[in-house]
Protein backbone atom coordinates (compact mmCIF):
# COMPACT_ATOMS: atom_id res chain seq x y z
CA UNK A 1 0.00 0.00 0.00
CA UNK A 2 0.99 3.26 -1.12
CA UNK A 3 2.66 5.33 2.03
CA UNK A 4 1.96 9.39 2.11
CA UNK A 5 4.49 11.21 3.73
CA UNK A 6 4.06 15.20 4.53
CA UNK A 7 6.94 16.86 5.19
CA UNK A 8 8.07 20.17 4.75
CA UNK A 9 11.50 22.02 3.61
CA UNK A 10 15.14 21.29 4.46
CA UNK A 11 16.51 23.51 7.23
CA UNK A 12 12.54 23.15 9.18
CA UNK A 13 11.26 25.86 11.15
CA UNK A 14 8.70 26.12 13.33
CA UNK A 15 5.90 26.33 10.67
CA UNK A 16 7.52 24.11 8.47
CA UNK A 17 6.96 21.41 11.34
CA UNK A 18 4.15 22.23 12.48
CA UNK A 19 2.05 22.26 9.74
CA UNK A 20 3.32 19.02 8.58
CA UNK A 21 2.35 17.50 11.74
CA UNK A 22 -0.95 19.42 11.76
CA UNK A 23 -1.79 18.44 7.95
CA UNK A 24 -1.10 14.86 8.72
CA UNK A 25 -3.58 14.80 11.26
CA UNK A 26 -6.27 15.95 9.65
CA UNK A 27 -5.53 13.55 6.40
CA UNK A 28 -5.77 10.80 9.35
CA UNK A 29 -8.85 11.99 10.53
CA UNK A 30 -10.20 12.01 7.03
CA UNK A 31 -9.30 8.40 6.50
CA UNK A 32 -6.15 8.75 4.45
CA UNK A 33 -4.48 5.19 5.34
CA UNK A 34 -0.42 5.37 5.72
CA UNK A 35 0.39 8.84 6.02
CA UNK A 36 2.38 9.82 8.72
CA UNK A 37 4.69 13.70 8.74
CA UNK A 38 8.42 13.64 8.59
CA UNK A 39 10.99 16.53 8.96
CA UNK A 40 14.49 17.10 6.71
CA UNK A 41 16.56 18.14 9.30
CA UNK A 42 17.45 18.93 12.49
CA UNK A 43 14.59 20.59 15.14
CA UNK A 44 15.79 23.88 16.85
CA UNK A 45 14.99 24.32 20.64
CA UNK A 46 12.15 26.25 19.94
CA UNK A 47 10.26 23.81 18.27
CA UNK A 48 11.63 21.23 20.58
CA UNK A 49 9.76 23.15 23.30
CA UNK A 50 6.95 23.65 21.37
CA UNK A 51 6.31 19.74 20.83
CA UNK A 52 7.65 19.25 24.50
CA UNK A 53 4.36 21.65 25.55
CA UNK A 54 1.83 19.94 23.47
CA UNK A 55 3.20 16.48 24.45
CA UNK A 56 3.11 15.51 20.68
CA UNK A 57 6.22 13.30 19.39
CA UNK A 58 8.83 14.61 17.04
CA UNK A 59 8.31 13.18 13.67
CA UNK A 60 9.96 11.45 11.99
CA UNK A 61 13.53 11.90 10.64
CA UNK A 62 14.07 11.79 6.54
CA UNK A 63 16.74 13.54 5.51
CA UNK A 64 16.76 11.81 1.96
CA UNK A 65 13.42 10.53 0.37
CA UNK A 66 15.03 9.09 -2.64
CA UNK A 67 13.93 5.42 -3.58
CA UNK A 68 16.00 2.70 -1.96
CA UNK A 69 16.78 -1.01 -3.28
CA UNK A 70 14.69 -1.77 0.15
CA UNK A 71 11.67 0.44 -0.81
CA UNK A 72 11.22 -1.96 -3.99
CA UNK A 73 12.77 -5.81 -2.80
CA UNK A 74 10.37 -8.30 -2.24
CA UNK A 75 11.02 -9.74 1.61
CA UNK A 76 8.13 -12.34 0.99
CA UNK A 77 10.31 -14.76 -1.22
CA UNK A 78 10.63 -18.45 -1.97
CA UNK A 79 13.78 -19.94 -0.84
CA UNK A 80 15.11 -23.47 -0.37
CA UNK A 81 18.01 -25.30 1.57
CA UNK A 82 21.62 -25.61 0.78
CA UNK A 83 21.15 -29.33 1.71
CA UNK A 84 17.32 -29.55 0.07
CA UNK A 85 17.34 -32.08 -3.58
CA UNK A 86 16.92 -29.84 -6.50
CA UNK A 87 13.54 -31.22 -7.69
CA UNK A 88 12.17 -29.73 -4.41
CA UNK A 89 13.66 -26.20 -6.33
CA UNK A 90 11.98 -27.35 -9.51
CA UNK A 91 8.66 -27.87 -7.85
CA UNK A 92 8.53 -24.78 -6.35
CA UNK A 93 9.76 -22.86 -9.25
CA UNK A 94 7.17 -24.74 -11.18
CA UNK A 95 4.53 -23.99 -8.61
CA UNK A 96 5.22 -20.16 -8.39
CA UNK A 97 6.39 -19.52 -11.73
CA UNK A 98 9.38 -18.15 -10.90
CA UNK A 99 13.01 -17.89 -13.08
CA UNK A 100 15.30 -18.41 -9.92
CA UNK A 101 15.25 -19.24 -6.57
CA UNK A 102 17.80 -18.15 -3.77
CA UNK A 103 19.47 -20.65 -1.84
CA UNK A 104 18.99 -19.94 2.18
CA UNK A 105 21.09 -21.86 5.02
CA UNK A 106 20.42 -20.59 9.12
CA UNK A 107 20.15 -17.56 10.47
CA UNK A 108 19.26 -16.18 7.09
CA UNK A 109 22.49 -16.99 5.49
CA UNK A 110 22.83 -16.18 1.51
CA UNK A 111 24.58 -18.88 -0.48
CA UNK A 112 23.51 -18.25 -3.80
CA UNK A 113 20.45 -18.87 -6.18
CA UNK A 114 19.77 -21.97 -8.18
CA UNK A 115 18.52 -20.69 -12.12
CA UNK A 116 16.54 -22.46 -14.92
CA UNK A 117 19.38 -22.29 -16.49
CA UNK A 118 21.11 -24.42 -13.93
CA UNK A 119 18.38 -26.78 -13.61
CA UNK A 120 18.00 -27.25 -17.42
CA UNK A 121 22.08 -27.93 -17.68
CA UNK A 122 21.35 -30.51 -14.88
CA UNK A 123 18.15 -32.77 -16.19
CA UNK A 124 19.47 -32.19 -20.04
CA UNK A 125 23.22 -31.97 -20.16
CA UNK A 126 24.33 -30.60 -23.03
CA UNK A 127 26.45 -33.45 -25.37
CA UNK A 128 30.21 -32.33 -24.85
CA UNK A 129 29.29 -33.38 -20.82
CA UNK A 130 27.33 -36.37 -21.45
CA UNK A 131 30.67 -38.05 -19.86
CA UNK A 132 29.66 -37.00 -16.81
CA UNK A 133 25.88 -36.92 -17.11
CA UNK A 134 25.46 -39.65 -15.28
CA UNK A 135 27.43 -38.54 -12.15
CA UNK A 136 24.62 -36.59 -9.04
CA UNK A 137 26.30 -35.65 -5.91
CA UNK A 138 24.13 -36.31 -3.28
CA UNK A 139 23.03 -38.93 -0.68
CA UNK A 140 21.00 -42.62 -1.60
CA UNK A 141 17.90 -41.53 0.57
CA UNK A 142 17.35 -37.97 -1.46
CA UNK A 143 17.71 -40.23 -4.61
CA UNK A 144 14.73 -42.30 -3.33
CA UNK A 145 13.06 -39.41 -2.41
CA UNK A 146 13.43 -38.11 -5.96
CA UNK A 147 11.32 -40.83 -7.10
CA UNK A 148 9.09 -41.70 -3.97
CA UNK A 149 10.68 -45.08 -3.95
CA UNK A 150 10.92 -47.87 -0.90
CA UNK A 151 14.00 -49.16 0.32
CA UNK A 152 14.44 -52.94 1.04
CA UNK A 153 16.97 -53.16 3.45
CA UNK A 154 16.43 -50.86 6.14
CA UNK A 155 18.30 -47.48 6.25
CA UNK A 156 19.93 -45.80 3.86
CA UNK A 157 23.72 -44.22 3.94
CA UNK A 158 22.78 -40.32 4.35
CA UNK A 159 26.87 -39.37 3.14
CA UNK A 160 26.45 -36.60 0.35
CA UNK A 161 28.76 -38.21 -2.05
CA UNK A 162 29.17 -38.66 -6.54
CA UNK A 163 27.07 -41.40 -7.26
CA UNK A 164 26.91 -42.70 -10.64
CA UNK A 165 24.16 -43.44 -12.11
CA UNK A 166 24.04 -46.83 -14.65
CA UNK A 167 21.57 -49.02 -16.20
CA UNK A 168 21.40 -52.32 -16.80
CA UNK A 169 19.91 -52.85 -19.98
CA UNK A 170 22.44 -55.47 -21.81
CA UNK A 171 22.46 -59.39 -21.23
CA UNK A 172 24.23 -61.02 -18.19
CA UNK A 173 27.34 -61.91 -20.33
CA UNK A 174 28.00 -58.47 -21.28
CA UNK A 175 27.08 -56.92 -17.95
CA UNK A 176 28.98 -59.07 -16.04
CA UNK A 177 32.16 -57.98 -18.34
CA UNK A 178 31.50 -54.32 -17.98
CA UNK A 179 30.58 -54.49 -14.02
CA UNK A 180 34.40 -55.41 -13.59
CA UNK A 181 35.54 -52.11 -14.99
CA UNK A 182 32.88 -49.85 -12.92
CA UNK A 183 33.46 -47.77 -9.70
CA UNK A 184 30.88 -50.13 -7.86
CA UNK A 185 31.92 -48.51 -4.92
CA UNK A 186 29.79 -44.93 -5.97
CA UNK A 187 27.20 -47.22 -8.66
CA UNK A 188 23.58 -46.61 -8.25
CA UNK A 189 22.24 -50.12 -10.64
CA UNK A 190 18.74 -49.42 -12.44
CA UNK A 191 17.29 -52.61 -13.59
CA UNK A 192 13.84 -54.46 -14.19
CA UNK A 193 12.51 -57.97 -13.26
CA UNK A 194 16.29 -59.73 -13.82
CA UNK A 195 17.34 -61.41 -10.90
CA UNK A 196 20.61 -62.65 -12.53
CA UNK A 197 21.78 -59.27 -13.14
CA UNK A 198 20.52 -58.27 -9.23
CA UNK A 199 22.54 -61.39 -8.32
CA UNK A 200 25.49 -60.30 -9.93
CA UNK A 201 25.81 -57.00 -9.05
CA UNK A 202 24.92 -57.89 -5.05
CA UNK A 203 27.81 -60.65 -5.83
CA UNK A 204 30.00 -57.64 -6.81
CA UNK A 205 28.96 -54.76 -3.87
CA UNK A 206 27.73 -52.52 -6.00
CA UNK A 207 26.50 -49.34 -3.61
CA UNK A 208 23.16 -49.88 -4.55
CA UNK A 209 20.55 -51.75 -6.77
CA UNK A 210 17.36 -49.33 -7.47
CA UNK A 211 14.47 -52.24 -8.92
CA UNK A 212 11.88 -50.10 -11.34
CA UNK A 213 8.58 -51.01 -12.21
CA UNK A 214 7.68 -51.61 -8.66
CA UNK A 215 9.42 -55.24 -9.10
CA UNK A 216 9.07 -57.40 -6.35
CA UNK A 217 12.20 -58.82 -4.63
CA UNK A 218 12.39 -61.90 -3.63
CA UNK A 219 13.48 -62.61 0.21
CA UNK A 220 16.39 -64.11 -0.89
CA UNK A 221 18.17 -61.73 -2.83
CA UNK A 222 17.10 -59.44 -0.32
CA UNK A 223 18.87 -61.29 2.30
CA UNK A 224 22.10 -61.96 0.45
CA UNK A 225 22.08 -57.67 -0.04
CA UNK A 226 21.69 -56.78 3.43
CA UNK A 227 25.00 -59.41 3.77
CA UNK A 228 26.48 -57.35 1.79
CA UNK A 229 25.59 -53.86 2.96
CA UNK A 230 24.65 -53.67 -0.75
CA UNK A 231 21.14 -51.16 -0.41
CA UNK A 232 17.85 -52.14 -2.18
CA UNK A 233 15.36 -49.56 -3.57
CA UNK A 234 12.31 -50.42 -5.20
CA UNK A 235 10.89 -47.92 -7.52
CA UNK A 236 7.27 -47.51 -9.03
CA UNK A 237 8.44 -45.92 -12.36
CA UNK A 238 9.73 -47.57 -14.94
CA UNK A 239 13.62 -47.26 -15.36
CA UNK A 240 13.49 -44.10 -17.90
CA UNK A 241 11.46 -42.07 -15.29
CA UNK A 242 13.11 -43.38 -12.29
CA UNK A 243 16.57 -42.72 -13.50
CA UNK A 244 14.81 -38.87 -14.83
CA UNK A 245 13.73 -38.44 -11.30
CA UNK A 246 17.06 -39.42 -9.83
CA UNK A 247 19.02 -36.39 -11.25
CA UNK A 248 16.85 -34.28 -9.41
CA UNK A 249 18.35 -35.62 -6.33
CA UNK A 250 21.29 -33.49 -6.15
CA UNK A 251 21.21 -31.35 -3.60
CA UNK A 252 21.18 -27.30 -4.22
CA UNK A 253 24.74 -26.24 -2.60
CA UNK A 254 26.47 -28.29 -5.78
CA UNK A 255 24.10 -26.51 -8.45
CA UNK A 256 23.99 -23.03 -7.29
CA UNK A 257 25.48 -19.81 -8.76
CA UNK A 258 27.10 -17.17 -6.46
CA UNK A 259 25.37 -14.20 -8.29
CA UNK A 260 28.09 -11.81 -9.07
CA UNK A 261 25.42 -8.68 -8.53
CA UNK A 262 24.18 -7.77 -4.99
CA UNK A 263 22.55 -5.09 -2.89
CA UNK A 264 22.35 -3.13 -0.03
CA UNK A 265 19.00 -2.31 1.42
CA UNK A 266 20.17 1.19 1.09
CA UNK A 267 21.58 1.66 -1.78
CA UNK A 268 19.37 4.07 -4.32
CA UNK A 269 17.42 2.26 -6.22
CA UNK A 270 18.42 4.34 -9.84
CA UNK A 271 21.52 3.17 -9.32
CA UNK A 272 20.72 -0.10 -8.42
CA UNK A 273 18.70 -0.66 -11.37
CA UNK A 274 21.34 0.79 -13.42
CA UNK A 275 23.75 -2.36 -12.90
CA UNK A 276 20.70 -5.13 -12.88
CA UNK A 277 19.25 -4.12 -16.21
CA UNK A 278 22.37 -5.37 -18.42
CA UNK A 279 22.74 -8.75 -16.45
CA UNK A 280 21.40 -11.76 -17.45
CA UNK A 281 20.87 -12.60 -13.45
CA UNK A 282 17.32 -13.41 -13.06
CA UNK A 283 17.46 -12.46 -9.36
CA UNK A 284 19.57 -9.75 -7.18
CA UNK A 285 19.71 -10.63 -3.44
CA UNK A 286 19.63 -7.86 -0.79
CA UNK A 287 22.18 -8.39 1.86
CA UNK A 288 22.60 -7.14 5.52
CA UNK A 289 26.69 -6.81 6.50
CA UNK A 290 26.44 -10.02 7.97
CA UNK A 291 25.41 -11.69 4.37
CA UNK A 292 21.99 -12.36 5.31
CA UNK A 293 19.20 -11.98 3.05
CA UNK A 294 16.90 -9.21 3.48
CA UNK A 295 14.73 -9.68 0.22
CA UNK A 296 15.39 -9.90 -3.78
CA UNK A 297 14.69 -8.08 -7.08
CA UNK A 298 13.81 -9.07 -10.04
CA UNK A 299 14.03 -6.88 -13.08
CA UNK A 300 10.27 -6.83 -12.92
CA UNK A 301 10.71 -5.20 -9.41
CA UNK A 302 12.43 -2.07 -11.33
CA UNK A 303 9.13 -1.04 -13.01
CA UNK A 304 7.28 -0.94 -9.90
CA UNK A 305 5.91 2.22 -8.58
CA UNK A 306 7.05 4.22 -5.58
CA UNK A 307 5.87 2.97 -2.57
CA UNK A 308 5.71 6.52 -1.25
CA UNK A 309 4.58 9.48 -2.00
CA UNK A 310 4.89 13.48 -0.90
CA UNK A 311 2.40 16.05 0.51
CA UNK A 312 5.05 19.26 0.80
CA UNK A 313 4.10 21.86 2.96
CA UNK A 314 5.61 25.61 3.39
CA UNK A 315 7.67 25.28 0.10
CA UNK A 316 7.52 24.56 -3.60
CA UNK A 317 11.02 24.76 -4.56
CA UNK A 318 12.56 21.62 -5.61
CA UNK A 319 15.98 23.12 -4.25
CA UNK A 320 14.57 23.56 -0.84
CA UNK A 321 12.50 19.86 -0.22
CA UNK A 322 13.96 16.64 0.91
CA UNK A 323 16.64 15.41 -1.23
CA UNK A 324 15.15 12.74 -3.76
CA UNK A 325 11.41 14.59 -4.06
CA UNK A 326 11.91 14.76 -7.35
CA UNK A 327 12.25 10.88 -7.58
CA UNK A 328 8.84 10.47 -5.75
CA UNK A 329 5.13 11.55 -6.89
CA UNK A 330 4.26 14.69 -5.32
CA UNK A 331 0.27 14.74 -4.78
CA UNK A 332 -0.20 18.11 -2.92
CA UNK A 333 1.28 21.14 -2.33
CA UNK A 334 0.13 23.52 0.68
CA UNK A 335 2.13 26.79 0.45
CA UNK A 336 2.54 30.52 1.28
CA UNK A 337 5.63 31.52 -0.54
CA UNK A 338 5.86 32.82 -4.20
CA UNK A 339 5.62 29.52 -6.57
CA UNK A 340 8.49 27.62 -7.56
CA UNK A 341 10.13 25.33 -10.11
CA UNK A 342 8.17 22.07 -9.29
CA UNK A 343 6.98 20.01 -11.72
CA UNK A 344 4.34 16.99 -11.51
CA UNK A 345 3.03 14.46 -13.89
CA UNK A 346 -0.20 14.49 -13.41
CA UNK A 347 -2.74 16.93 -11.96
CA UNK A 348 -2.18 17.85 -8.28
CA UNK A 349 -4.12 19.67 -5.41
CA UNK A 350 -2.02 23.14 -4.55
CA UNK A 351 -2.80 25.49 -2.03
CA UNK A 352 -0.90 28.73 -2.57
CA UNK A 353 -2.16 32.21 -0.77
CA UNK A 354 -0.34 34.80 0.61
CA UNK A 355 -0.71 34.21 3.84
CA UNK A 356 1.66 35.11 6.70
CA UNK A 357 1.56 31.38 7.73
CA UNK A 358 1.05 27.64 6.23
CA UNK A 359 -0.16 26.43 9.69
CA UNK A 360 -2.88 29.70 8.92
CA UNK A 361 -3.65 27.57 5.79
CA UNK A 362 -3.87 24.43 7.44
CA UNK A 363 -6.00 25.67 10.05
CA UNK A 364 -8.59 26.93 7.04
CA UNK A 365 -8.36 22.94 5.65
CA UNK A 366 -9.48 21.92 9.28
CA UNK A 367 -12.26 24.79 9.03
CA UNK A 368 -13.09 23.67 5.42
CA UNK A 369 -13.35 20.03 6.35
CA UNK A 370 -15.73 20.72 9.21
CA UNK A 371 -13.08 19.59 11.46
CA UNK A 372 -12.15 20.65 14.99
CA UNK A 373 -7.94 20.34 16.07
CA UNK A 374 -7.56 19.42 19.04
CA UNK A 375 -5.89 20.67 21.99
CA UNK A 376 -2.11 19.77 20.87
CA UNK A 377 -2.97 20.32 17.26
CA UNK A 378 -4.92 23.89 17.69
CA UNK A 379 -1.23 24.57 20.05
CA UNK A 380 0.85 23.97 17.11
CA UNK A 381 -0.90 25.77 14.24
CA UNK A 382 -0.90 28.71 17.05
CA UNK A 383 3.11 28.15 16.88
CA UNK A 384 3.42 27.93 13.53
CA UNK A 385 1.76 31.47 12.91
CA UNK A 386 3.41 33.09 16.07
CA UNK A 387 6.73 32.20 14.67
CA UNK A 388 6.13 33.01 10.92
CA UNK A 389 3.98 36.54 11.99
CA UNK A 390 5.93 37.62 14.70
CA UNK A 391 2.88 37.33 16.41
CA UNK A 392 0.70 38.83 14.06
CA UNK A 393 3.07 41.95 13.91
CA UNK A 394 5.30 40.80 10.61
CA UNK A 395 4.18 42.68 7.63
CA UNK A 396 3.69 39.43 6.24
CA UNK A 397 0.66 38.44 8.79
CA UNK A 398 -3.01 39.18 7.44
CA UNK A 399 -6.17 39.16 9.09
CA UNK A 400 -6.82 35.89 8.70
CA UNK A 401 -3.61 34.80 10.28
CA UNK A 402 -4.75 36.67 13.25
CA UNK A 403 -8.26 35.46 12.64
CA UNK A 404 -7.25 32.24 13.82
CA UNK A 405 -4.88 32.92 16.36
CA UNK A 406 -7.35 34.64 18.34
CA UNK A 407 -9.61 30.92 16.98
CA UNK A 408 -7.09 28.48 18.15
CA UNK A 409 -5.76 29.98 21.26
CA UNK A 410 -9.35 28.84 22.93
CA UNK A 411 -8.63 25.33 21.63
CA UNK A 412 -4.93 25.46 22.99
CA UNK A 413 -5.82 26.79 26.49
CA UNK A 414 -3.30 29.48 26.07
CA UNK A 415 -3.42 32.93 24.52
CA UNK A 416 -1.13 33.86 22.08
CA UNK A 417 0.61 36.76 23.71
CA UNK A 418 1.61 33.60 26.13
CA UNK A 419 2.64 31.22 23.94
CA UNK A 420 4.66 34.21 21.81
CA UNK A 421 6.53 35.04 24.99
CA UNK A 422 7.01 31.54 26.04
CA UNK A 423 8.63 30.49 22.77
CA UNK A 424 10.72 33.53 22.04
CA UNK A 425 12.46 33.39 25.42
CA UNK A 426 13.58 29.34 24.07
CA UNK A 427 17.43 29.42 23.34
CA UNK A 428 18.45 32.60 21.61
CA UNK A 429 20.59 30.97 18.29
CA UNK A 430 22.88 33.49 18.40
CA UNK A 431 23.67 32.61 22.15
CA UNK A 432 23.25 28.72 21.92
CA UNK A 433 24.39 27.53 18.20
CA UNK A 434 27.62 27.71 16.63
CA UNK A 435 27.94 29.92 13.77
CA UNK A 436 27.86 27.32 11.04
CA UNK A 437 24.58 26.07 12.96
CA UNK A 438 22.66 29.19 12.36
CA UNK A 439 23.53 30.14 9.24
CA UNK A 440 22.07 26.30 8.17
CA UNK A 441 19.19 26.11 10.71
CA UNK A 442 16.70 27.75 8.37
CA UNK A 443 18.85 28.26 5.16
CA UNK A 444 16.44 28.26 1.83
CA UNK A 445 18.13 27.96 -1.90
CA UNK A 446 16.47 29.75 -4.45
CA UNK A 447 17.10 29.96 -8.33
CA UNK A 448 16.74 33.22 -10.00
CA UNK A 449 17.63 34.45 -13.20
CA UNK A 450 19.79 31.50 -14.04
CA UNK A 451 22.04 31.53 -10.61
CA UNK A 452 21.35 30.17 -7.04
CA UNK A 453 21.64 32.23 -3.56
CA UNK A 454 20.89 31.12 -0.22
CA UNK A 455 18.52 33.40 2.21
CA UNK A 456 18.59 32.35 5.82
CA UNK A 457 17.24 34.09 9.20
CA UNK A 458 17.33 33.90 12.68
CA UNK A 459 14.86 35.43 15.77
CA UNK A 460 15.72 37.05 18.42
CA UNK A 461 14.75 39.12 21.50
CA UNK A 462 17.88 41.42 21.54
CA UNK A 463 20.82 41.79 19.34
CA UNK A 464 23.21 41.53 22.19
CA UNK A 465 25.81 39.17 21.17
CA UNK A 466 25.31 39.89 17.72
CA UNK A 467 28.70 41.81 17.27
CA UNK A 468 30.48 38.92 19.22
CA UNK A 469 29.45 36.73 16.21
CA UNK A 470 29.60 38.52 13.07
CA UNK A 471 32.93 37.39 11.29
CA UNK A 472 32.03 33.77 11.93
CA UNK A 473 28.62 34.51 10.81
CA UNK A 474 30.12 35.75 7.76
CA UNK A 475 32.55 32.78 7.40
CA UNK A 476 29.97 30.45 7.69
CA UNK A 477 27.92 32.20 5.16
CA UNK A 478 31.32 31.78 3.25
CA UNK A 479 31.89 28.54 3.25
CA UNK A 480 27.91 27.42 2.14
CA UNK A 481 29.26 29.82 -0.73
CA UNK A 482 31.62 27.32 -1.66
CA UNK A 483 29.87 24.07 -0.45
CA UNK A 484 26.98 24.56 -3.27
CA UNK A 485 28.19 27.45 -5.79
CA UNK A 486 26.07 29.94 -4.98
CA UNK A 487 26.01 33.87 -5.89
CA UNK A 488 25.70 34.51 -2.41
CA UNK A 489 24.60 33.60 1.00
CA UNK A 490 22.48 35.98 2.75
CA UNK A 491 21.54 36.07 6.46
CA UNK A 492 18.69 38.13 8.03
CA UNK A 493 19.02 38.94 12.23
CA UNK A 494 15.81 39.85 13.67
CA UNK A 495 15.47 41.25 16.71
CA UNK A 496 11.22 41.13 17.45
CA UNK A 497 10.81 43.31 19.84
CA UNK A 498 12.13 46.60 17.90
CA UNK A 499 11.36 44.72 14.60
CA UNK A 500 14.60 45.60 12.58
CA UNK A 501 17.38 43.25 11.53
CA UNK A 502 20.97 43.02 10.29
CA UNK A 503 22.20 41.44 6.90
CA UNK A 504 25.18 39.70 6.34
CA UNK A 505 25.90 38.52 2.88
CA UNK A 506 28.89 36.66 1.52
CA UNK A 507 29.53 35.69 -2.36
CA UNK A 508 29.96 38.35 -5.51
CA UNK A 509 31.44 41.54 -5.19
CA UNK A 510 29.48 42.98 -7.93
CA UNK A 511 26.25 41.75 -5.54
CA UNK A 512 27.29 43.00 -2.85
CA UNK A 513 27.50 46.54 -3.79
CA UNK A 514 24.18 46.59 -5.58
CA UNK A 515 22.75 46.65 -1.59
CA UNK A 516 21.89 49.67 -1.09
CA UNK A 517 20.98 49.88 2.87
CA UNK A 518 22.94 51.23 5.30
CA UNK A 519 26.64 49.39 5.86
CA UNK A 520 27.12 49.26 9.46
CA UNK A 521 30.41 47.03 9.02
CA UNK A 522 32.27 44.94 6.23
CA UNK A 523 29.61 43.16 4.56
CA UNK A 524 26.88 43.84 7.37
CA UNK A 525 24.05 45.86 6.57
CA UNK A 526 20.84 47.36 8.93
CA UNK A 527 17.52 46.86 8.14
CA UNK A 528 15.19 49.55 10.12
CA UNK A 529 11.22 47.96 9.55
CA UNK A 530 12.83 44.61 8.00
CA UNK A 531 11.54 41.45 9.75
CA UNK A 532 10.47 39.53 6.50
CA UNK A 533 12.58 36.90 4.57
CA UNK A 534 9.52 35.87 2.05
CA UNK A 535 8.12 39.62 2.47
CA UNK A 536 10.58 42.06 2.43
CA UNK A 537 13.83 40.91 1.75
CA UNK A 538 13.51 38.36 -0.56
CA UNK A 539 11.89 40.97 -3.05
CA UNK A 540 14.94 43.42 -2.21
CA UNK A 541 17.83 40.57 -3.11
CA UNK A 542 15.47 39.68 -6.35
CA UNK A 543 15.80 43.76 -7.44
CA UNK A 544 19.81 43.82 -6.65
CA UNK A 545 20.10 40.67 -8.81
CA UNK A 546 18.77 42.13 -11.45
CA UNK A 547 20.93 45.46 -10.85
CA UNK A 548 23.84 43.36 -11.52
CA UNK A 549 22.98 40.73 -14.41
Amino acid sequence: MMETIVIGHRNPDMDSICSAVAYAALKQRLGVDKVRAARAGALNERIAFVLEKFDVPQPDFLPDATPRVRDAMVTNYISIHPEQPVYEALELMQEHRLRALPVIGAGGRFYGVISEHKLLGLILPPRQSAARAREVQTSLGHIMAAFGGESLTGVLPAEDVVHALVVAAMDIATFTSRLAKMDRERTVLFVGDREDVLGAAIGARVKAIVVTGGTEVSPELVSLAEAAAVAVIRSPWDTATTVFFSRGAVVAKHILEPCAIRFDGDMALALARGSALPSNQFIFPVLDPENRLEGILSKSDFLKPPSRQLILVDHNEISQAVPGAAELPIVEIIDHHRLGNIATETPILFINQPLGSTCTLVAELYQRHGMVPDRATAGLLMAGIISDTLNGTSPTATETDRKFLGELDQLAGVSADELALEIFAVGSPLSTLSAAQIVGADSKQYEERGVKFSVSQIEEVTFAGFDRQQAKLRQALGQQVTDFGLLFAALLVTDIKTQNSYLLVEGSPDFLRSITYPEVSENVWRLESVVSRKKQLLPYLTECLSATR
